[in-house]
């Protein structure tokens, strides 16, 4: 190939992530934040070393661009969006650098449709911020191994802990990286290098204030952690949940990215896949895939849990199936043959999906219709909570409350003037606001709070206040572009907001069980 068309390779890949990135920027502000979202930025305002639920850059992150920009949707997301180019980045830099400049182009092409990556670089998530530290890390770990050079290893170290501090599950990182070293003749002799070792302390030393905040508080981060990884749980190998968990990764790729991806792997053991580049990229992905596919013959897995995985497979998928010539009179194979209609359908279920979250294009039934369940009616829900507020006898004495800590995150951002919150947690399950409110700060005080989808929540508030009003339904609606008009005023959510009076203690939750591994050291 040409300097030439080398360079319009990696001028056409730096413009497709730099367009879609702007994209994203204007596309953010569009629709509602989603519960979690709300709830990430409740990090950001209650700033601290740790969180319950996971690690804690993506609250870092959102307070420094929301003090910036403004209490917006698109300032809440900008850290995501942000994060995710630079994972694609370093990927496009990886792939020209080890592989071809049009290898680089078609990494973002791939890239930049798949419905996974666009859903972790605009929503406010931690998958993204670990996305940047996984490809960032994975660019620095390979230039170490073939440099040995201090300042690689230390910015593999930097990425690592980038990555770490944004979600747990960057560890399994390690010991693919390892092991490939491990494995490969050329690269074996930089682990008996002190630098890769500081590398990875660097690493650890920027993780530390999490490991000092879970030493503070119980460990309860990681007794979070261990419970939805099935800890609780009797051990059993069954393969109820496999097929979920294959499923999921199917739709998030989409069904024939996720075949190009199995297929790469397969192909790194074949003859044409034995250049110590492909293993390195199988190594630094196949795991994580793994991992969590073990897992799921134990418990339920989250579909976007081993997505980081995914980002350097897509280099090596881009390496093997796109536009790669066969022998003279050999037919393409089936990865050639399907690599066009992988990207195709990646775009159009992702153009489709993103369209549906602004305008309901997919007659989906409520039930269905999760874009709508999790975007629909919370400004309108926050008015009508203020006006609530405004008619409590007390006002100086109220808090504003949600049953869960999304509905209570929800009411903090979409209220007007954006109030503390509180979420009674008790038939629920532990969270983040367990650490910023005690039953002793609002013991006496009454309350506005909110409730979702059932009515009959009075009894269980009853146990919290001395006395409840009837609650107030406050319907919000969807109307699709298709469908009968009987189904367009189904409610895609309906609230119910209570007056409630005379707190009397009760926020925290209660464990039905003293063998449940979260409530150990309570």
């Amino acid at each position: 190939m040409n300097t030439e068309n080398g360079r319009m390779y990696i001028l056409a890949a730096w413009s497709l992530i730099a367009g879609l990135t702007i994209f994203r920027i204007f596309y953010s502000g569009a629709f509602l934040l989603v519960a979690d979202e709300t709830n990430y930025w409740q990090w950001g305002r209650q700033l601290a070393l740790g969180y319950h639920d996971n690690s804690p850059m993506i609250g870092w992150a959102i307070r420094l661009s929301t003090e910036l920009l403004g209490q917006t949707e698109t300032a809440v997301r900008l850290p995501s969006i942000l994060s995710m180019s630079v994972a694609c980045l370093f990927l496009v830099a990886m792939a020209r650098r080890y592989i071809s400049p049009a290898a680089a182009f078609n990494t973002a092409l791939l890239t930049q449709g798949i419905l996974e990556f666009n859903v972790g670089g605009l929503l406010a998530t931690t998958d993204a911020l670990q996305a940047a530290g996984w490809a960032g890390a994975s660019y620095f770990v390979i230039r170490g191994y073939e440099s040995g050079k201090w300042s690689h290893w230390l910015l593999a170290g930097f990425w690592f802990g980038f990555g770490i501090l944004s979600k747990y599950t960057m560890v399994i990182f390690l010991p693919g990286a390892y092991i490939f070293g491990i494995l490969s003749k050329e690269h074996r002799k930089q682990l008996f290098s002190i630098r890769p070792y500081i590398g990875l302390f660097l690493g650890f030393l920027m993780f530390f204030p999490v490991v000092y905040w879970n030493a503070v508080n119980g460990w309860k981060s990681v007794r979070h952690v261990a419970h939805i990884g099935g800890a609780n749980e009797s051990f059993a190998l069954h393969i109820k949940y496999f097929g979920d968990y294959l499923g999921s990764q199917a739709a998030l790729l989409s069904p024939l990215v996720f075949l190009l991806v199995i297929f790469a792997w397969i192909n790194v053991f074949r003859k044409d896949g034995q250049q110590w580049i492909y293993k390195y990229l199988f190594w630094t992905s196949f795991p994580m895939f793994a991992m969590f596919a073990i897992l799921s013959l134990h418990t339920r897995v989250y579909g976007n849990w081993p997505g980081a995985g995914y980002l350097t497979a897509s280099v090596l998928a881009a390496a093997f199936y796109a536009r790669r010539k066969s022998s003279k009179g050999e037919r393409p194979g089936i990865g050639q043959r399907i690599w066009p209609w992988a990207n195709v359908t990646s775009y159009l279920l992702t153009a489709v999906l993103l369209a549906h979250v602004v305008w309901p294009i997919l007659p989906l039934p409520k039930h269905l219709d999760r874009v709508a369940s999790e975007t629909i009616g919370w400004k309108h829900l926050g008015r009508n909570a203020e006006i609530a507020m405004k008619t409590m006898p007390r006002q100086d004495r109220t808090f504003l409350f949600g049953d869960s800590y999304q509905l209570a995150s929800e009411l903090a951002f979409y209220t007007p003037g954006q109030p503390q919150t509180v979420s009674i947690n008790k038939w629920r399950r532990p969270n983040v606001y367990d650490y910023w409110w005690e039953d002793k700060d609002i013991l006496g005080w009454d309350a506005v709070g909110v409730t979702i989808d059932s009515k009959d929540h009075k009894t269980k508030l009853i146990e919290v206040f001395e006395r409840v009003d009837d609650p107030i339904k406050v319907e919000a609606f969807r109307d699709p572009i298709f469908g009968k008009a009987k189904r367009s005023r189904e409610p895609a959510n309906v609230f119910y907001i209570y007056r409630a009076y005379g707190f009397k203690g009760g926020l925290r939750w209660q464990p039905k069980n003293k063998s449940d591994i979260r409530a150990a050291g309570r």
